[in-house]
């Protein structure tokens, strides 16, 4: 199996590397952002150079989006590689109902599907009041994947996958497909003598019943189908 892997936190990232550990079996083709560029969407760049670096075997940085991370693997860097996964992740952060609008890491997947790839954006769901474990991440990154691998996928669809943060000691979470939840974030502002400062507060957004937000703040692994 080949896959190629991207995000949008940069190609340094922990949830990259633990992406890419959970992934370990099959051929990986590393194509993602030289720095950290989030909450981008799905910007391209066409009107000026791309800079692409070398940072190992088959590791390649980008100077530029996850959009463009995609584009530059299979029309530059394997134009004759056909990936069975294109895979972004995992997102340091969820990308829970109308994030998948604003998230770098879901427009990668979204790219790749337009090209007829099949796709999976996995992000992780982060509280203030718990530490890191980027190894049950990997894990349950794992899980999804083996699981969504045997699952029918579309044309013109792709998989977003939301996983939860959880206590040590808390069971191993459930997978559930969920209809992604369409509540606008809540949005606010400081003002400043000169700027205004966002204030939302992302732990506090509004779920709907039974959607990927509720599920996955709720403790379990959120899986949507994303239809084009």
């Amino acid at each position: 199996m080949k896959i190629l892997l991207t995000n949008d936190d940069g190609i340094q990232a922990d949830g990259l590397f633990h992406l890419q550990q959970a992934l370990k079996d099959a051929e990986i083709h590393v194509v993602a952002p030289a720095e950290h560029v989030s909450e981008c969407s799905h910007r391209i760049t066409t009107r000026m150079p791309i800079r692409v670096e070398a940072r190992g075997q088959r590791r390649w940085a980008v100077h530029g989006s996850p959009a463009d991370c995609v584009r530059v693997a299979i029309k530059y860097l394997y134009p004759k590689i056909h990936f069975d996964w294109v895979v972004a992740g995992i997102n340091e952060g969820g990308n829970l109902g109308v994030d998948i609008f604003y998230s770098g890491t879901v427009a990668a997947v979204r790219e790749a599907t337009l090209h007829g790839y099949r796709g999976m954006a996995f992000s992780h769901y982060m509280r203030r009041d718990l530490p890191r474990d980027w190894d049950a991440a990997s894990l349950r990154a794992r899980r999804a994947f083996e699981y969504l691998s045997d699952q029918p996928l579309e044309a013109l669809s792709f998989w977003n996958i939301n996983l939860p943060h959880l206590e040590s000691q808390a069971p191993e979470p459930e997978i559930r497909s969920c209809k992604p939840c369409l509540l606008p974030l809540p949005v606010g502002y400081e003002a400043t003598d000169a700027d205004l400062i966002y204030r939302g507060s992302y732990a506090d957004r509004p779920r709907s019943k039974d959607s990927d937000t509720e599920w996955c703040f709720g403790g379990g692994i959120s899986i949507s189908k994303i239809q084009l």
